[in-house]
């Protein structure tokens, strides 16, 4: 692959999707082809399927799941795959990590069985890095009132989805970067901007 995938991961209230637009703006500012994008709900099948899993009421934590591996394909197959073949910089809100850390942490699914029905959906196709924005539950649910299905959720569940992102992290040293989304916003995108610039560098994409 040409391009450069790049996923952001975190609680609730984190910040994430914030700084993954600004990070955007910014790439596009110093002339890189950009793809900007959320899970679920990039793609139109995605939006639907969003719709489902933070709308609906009653839905077993199977089929939740499988609803994510759904949008996920989708996503994959006809957006960032093609994307990275064209050499572009996806930068995409949650991806894997998120169902890992929410569905087998949060629910108690089986990882095993998560990450066997993710091979799939996913083509084996791995972020290069993933930015875990870590933030105690406690301060990110004060951040907003939660009104979807998860949002909603107790305490506890979020408490052990903050673990079991901090467990992933600890798994994958080279992959994730965790960083403090306590700090103000300017401080966090100027950290995230510098690992960006290496990571450019690294890759051979310093230069558009």
């Amino acid at each position: 692959m040409k391009g450069l995938f790049i996923t952001f991961e975190g609680p609730e209230g984190a910040g994430k999707s914030t700084q993954a637009r600004l990070l955007a703006d910014w790439l596009r500012e110093k002339g890189r082809e950009v793809v900007l994008t959320r899970e679920p709900g990039g793609t139109r099948l995605g939006q639907a399927i969003r719709e489902l899993l933070l709308h609906q009421d009653h839905m077993c934590f199977e089929a939740e799941y499988l609803l994510y591996s759904a949008d996920r394909a989708e996503h994959m197959q006809t957006l960032i795959r093609p994307a990275l073949e064209r050499g572009r910089v996806v930068l995409c809100d949650r991806w894997l990590d998120s169902s890992l850390a929410y569905q087998g942490y949060g629910r108690g699914l089986n990882l095993g069985w998560l990450q066997a029905v993710a091979s799939g959906a996913t083509q084996g196709i791995k972020p290069r890095k993933t930015f875990l924005f870590d933030l105690p539950p406690e301060v990110g649910l004060e951040r907003f009132e939660g009104h979807d299905r998860l949002e909603r959720e107790p305490l506890e569940f979020h408490q052990r989805v903050r673990q079991g992102y901090l467990e992933l992290a600890q798994a994958e040293p080279q992959r994730f970067v965790v960083l403090d989304a306590t700090q103000p916003p300017k401080a966090l995108f100027e950290e995230l901007k510098g690992h960006l610039q290496n990571l450019l560098a690294e890759a051979g994409l310093d230069n558009p």
